[in-house]
C-alpha cells in the first residue's frame, strides 16, 4: 500500500465511469489491478478513520495495511446487500477496537501526542492545496478537534468519526455497527455534548496560556 502522504488521487469507485458491480466482478476473479484500484479508492478514508480511532499516525498506517490485506483475503465472503465502502468501514472498525483492547491489555493506551504536525500532514495527503498560513490555522483546528475526540470512549469516537467526519448515514452506520437505530443516535448525542464540553475546556487552557 502506498504512503497516504505521497498516494495519488482515489480513483472513481462506484461511479457510471466505473461502476461498482463491474470493480466486484473483477475483484472475484482476482484481478491484481481492481484490488489496486479499490485501495487507491478507499485508503484514504480508512487511514484517516484508523487515525481518528487510535489517535497514532503510525499505529494507523500499520492498521491500514492490516485492514486492505484481511478485505483482500475476505473477499469473497462481501454480501452485495451492503454497499462496498460500508463492509470496508466494518472491517476497519473491528481491527480498530481489537487493536485498542489488545494495547488496553498490554497497559498501553492510545498516544497523548496529537499535534499540528499530524494534522498537517493529514491535510496533505489529502490533496489540499493551500497557503502556508492558511494550512496551519487548519490544521491547528483540526489538532485541537482531534486532541477532544481523543477524549471520548472508544466506542463514542468511532461513532463521531463515522457520523461526522466521515459523513456516513445512519443506515451506513447500523450495518457498520450492528447497532439499533436509536442506540447509535442517542450514543452519538452524548458523544457530541462530551465532545463539546472537552472542547470548551481545552480553548479555555489554550486561552488562559496566550496561545
Amino acid at each position: 500500500m502506498e504512503s497516504p502522504e505521497t498516494v495519488s488521487p482515489p480513483a472513481t469507485e462506484g461511479t457510471v465511469e466505473y461502476p461498482e458491480r463491474l470493480l466486484l466482478s473483477r475483484l472475484k476473479r482476482g484481478d491484481a489491478q481492481a484490488f489496486e484500484m479499490l485501495v487507491k479508492g478507499h485508503q484514504h478514508r480508512v487511514y484517516d478513520f484508523c487515525v481518528r480511532m487510535m489517535v497514532d499516525r503510525e499505529e494507523a498506517f500499520d492498521l491500514t495495511q492490516e485492514i486492505f490485506l484481511s478485505i483482500h483475503q475476505h473477499l469473497a465472503d462481501f454480501r452485495h446487500d451492503a454497499k462496498l465502502s460500508t463492509w470496508i468501514f466494518r472491517i476497519a472498525k473491528n481491527h480498530c477496537l481489537n487493536r485498542l483492547k489488545y494495547l488496553k491489555r498490554r497497559g498501553r493506551g492510545r498516544s497523548d501526542e496529537y499535534g499540528e504536525s499530524n494534522e498537517l500532514a493529514i491535510t496533505e495527503s489529502q490533496g489540499g492545496q493551500r497557503q502556508p498560513d492558511e494550512a496551519l490555522e487548519s490544521a491547528r483546528l483540526r489538532a485541537l478537534v482531534q486532541q477532544a475526540i481523543a477524549g471520548l470512549e472508544d466506542d463514542q469516537r468511532m461513532l463521531v468519526a463515522l457520523r461526522d467526519i466521515e459523513g456516513l448515514s445512519y443506515e451506513e452506520i447500523i450495518d457498520i455497527t450492528d447497532l439499533p437505530e436509536g442506540t447509535v443516535k442517542s450514543r452519538l448525542h452524548r458523544a457530541r455534548e462530551k465532545l463539546a464540553g472537552i472542547l470548551e475546556a481545552l480553548e479555555a487552557r489554550g486561552q488562559g496560556r496566550g496561545e
